[in-house]
């Protein structure tokens, strides 16, 4: 099961919502990239970079956690 994650930009007046889950993560930061990109958009590479990285801490504590879930379930330990 895959959850969906929610990352939020707000910009002055204007907000960026993105969605997505496991699946979806690489299209996004490719569609970071484009938006970066886009002159006609206020979104730029900081904002890109900011988000990226944000995404991938998240990658890296869903990661550290899923690990810490299947070691406690192997040792029987359960919620």
């Amino acid at each position: 099961m895959s959850d969906t994650n929610i990352l939020v930009l707000a910009k002055g007046s204007e907000r960026y919502v993105f969605f997505y889950d496991d699946a979806s993560r690489a299209e996004l930061l490719r569609t970071l990239g484009r938006f970066a990109s886009n002159p006609e958009l206020s979104f730029d590479w900081f904002d890109a970079a900011t988000l990226s990285k944000k995404i991938r801490a998240a990658r890296e504590e869903s990661d550290e956690t899923g690990i810490m879930d299947r070691g406690l379930r192997k040792s029987g330990i359960r919620d």
